[in-house]
């Protein structure tokens, strides 16, 4: 077959090109025509598979913002977040003045089990130079990812060790964790927070509520911020954990598929008790079907702001030569009817969507969401007006807070600034970190960000980029922020990304509405029941 529509007839044979309307059943012949064209008489040599899957893109991209093409050499890093795990050696790392350090290794992976340690940085990979060659993340990846079973050499350079140390790695499975952190607010509230819906996600959050049950736990906030989506069944099973009885969670419906509905079949782990889900415009597709449900059916409150409104159903369609199609075959509708997807007749203004709502008001005043009519919806046990086509609106609104916002602060983000000092910070004293906080508890309690802590940070960051002035203005406004930001960060470099959350939490407004509504009246005064 000749290769250059090697890739559109695989599309013909998945009956693609079958099912339009007859007029339309000669577009092979004419994409062939025009590539033998190409081939025969195109002025300059033309990369035939190159050409094909720029028109695979612009195809996809003619139906729907959600159909998309994933070219083989990408798939199995696009597949790591839904299937929970990606082939490895092992290792959180990052790029500092262009050499490539370990933050930390993945607990049970081929680099800590060899005795890599975190602070080590990792100069030669293969026996070829890796540092001072302006290394990029995506090239990182490259390089360590690989076949299961696979060897890996890497020379690494060791704080207080004159030679270099030569390891050679098998790769193996490495775990991509779902739920970011799990711990107890107070006496009586657990929180959880979901960062995607991947094949592990069920058992993770199932370990998760049983850990904070045994401590207590009677209220959950379970924290679904920036999480984008992931697998449907997963949203389903997630959903079964808090509805009882044989509730409808779900349905989905499309031109070749007929109504399917999924519903609570089994008893689930926090059926009962208050029930806090936490949204903004970034949480899309499963944690609008989560969101959705567990509002439809009055069972818990949402809080936050409008979700990003995702309502279509894609399915994963393996091609002959390794990359995929994940193809729009159904919208789903949350249980009392609603169809939250965005409109996406305008393929611009679609993209621009987020940005046009932060212009509009909408992420600070509530009563600039403008919904018709006819998107109402009642919720199915005591009948509240909720809201279809355009995401889950919250119960509870929560502005984006900004007043800490400053354009010192922003620059220091972007730098990567309050990350790199916070690491170096940690790598240059963990052992005498870890003998005056033993505990997470006694360092979030006593840690500070004192004077001469600030100093020191503010002469690194002069040091780093001397074009950094520092502001006072700026920083009386971001200091909290800044302060807070840096003490999270060097609360995961020592323990894990969960006390990370423990500690920036504290100033993310819509985990500290939540606990206010959950622990007074407000929570009650919505009668779910």
């Amino acid at each position: 077959m000749n290769k250059y529509i090697l890739i559109f007839s695989i599309l013909i044979s998945s009956k693609l090109v079958a099912q339009f309307n007859p007029a339309d059943n000669n577009v092979s012949q004419k994409y062939y025509e025009v590539m033998d064209n190409i081939s025969k008489f195109y002025v300059d040599s033309a990369n035939g598979k190159s050409l094909t899957e720029t028109a695979i893109v612009a195809l996809l991209e003619k139906l729907d913002p959600h159909s998309t093409y994933i070219p083989a050499e990408e798939l199995q890093e696009a597949q790591s977040t839904i299937n929970g795990n990606f082939v490895g050696i092992g290792i959180r790392f990052q790029i500092i003045k262009d050499t490539l350090n370990v933050i930390a290794t993945i607990p049970g992976g081929p680099s800590e089990k060899l005795g890599i340690l975190a602070g080590d940085q990792i100069v030669s990979v293969a026996d070829l130079n890796v540092a001072g060659i302006g290394l990029k993340n995506n090239e990182v990846r490259a390089k360590l990812m690989g076949d299961l079973g696979s060897k890996v050499k890497v020379g690494i350079l060791r704080k207080k060790e004159k030679n270099l140390i030569d390891f050679t790695i098998t790769r193996a499975k490495i775990p991509v964790y779902s739920v970011d952190a799990s711990y107890m607010i107070d006496a009586e509230t657990g929180y959880i927070k979901l960062n995607s819906f991947s094949r592990t996600s069920v058992e993770e959050v199932q370990s998760a509520l049983i850990a904070l049950k045994s401590k207590g736990m009677k209220n959950l906030i379970f924290d679904l911020q920036g999480n984008g989506g992931g697998l449907l069944d997963v949203a389903h099973s997630l959903a079964d954990e808090f509805l009882s009885g044989d509730k409808l969670i779900v349905y989905s419906q499309g031109r070749s598929q007929p109504r399917m509905d999924l519903k609570a079949e089994k008893k689930g782990l926090f059926e009962e008790g208050k029930l806090i889900m936490l949204t903004d415009e970034y949480s899309a597709s499963a944690s609008e079907i989560l969101s959705g449900a567990i509002q439809d059916w009055d069972r818990g409150l949402i809080v936050g702001r409008r979700t990003f409104g995702k309502g279509l159903v894609q399915r994963p369609m393996p091609l002959s030569d390794g990359s995929e199609i994940r193809l729009t075959i159904a919208r789903y509708f949350t249980p009392s009817g609603r169809f939250i997807q965005k409109p996406y007749d305008d393929p611009e203004r679609y993209k621009k969507d987020l940005a046009q709502r932060f212009l509009n008001g909408e992420f600070v005043h509530a009563d600039s969401i403008k919904m018709p009519d006819s998107l109402l919806f009642k919720t199915l046990k005591t009948k509240r007006t909720v809201y279809g086509g355009g995401g889950i609106m919250p119960d509870f609104f929560v502005p984006l807070d900004t007043s800490q916002s400053s354009e010192y602060y922003k620059k220091l983000i972007r730098g990567g600034h309050i990350s790199t000092f916070s690491y170096r910070f940690v790598t240059d004293r963990k052992e005498e970190l870890k003998n005056i906080y033993p505990t997470f508890t006694l360092f979030d309690k006593n840690f500070e960000c004192t004077k001469d802590f600030m100093d020191e940070f503010f002469a690194y960051v002069q040091k780093e980029d001397s074009t950094l002035i520092f502001d006072e203005k700026d920083f009386n406004i971001s200091q909290r922020s800044i302060e807070l930001r840096i003490k999270s960060i060097i609360a995961q470099d020592l323990w894990g990304v969960s006390e990370l959350y423990q500690v920036f939490n504290d100033s993310n407004e819509i985990v500290q509405r939540a606990v206010k509504i959950i622990s007074s009246k407000e929570y009650n005064s919505v009668n779910l029941d």
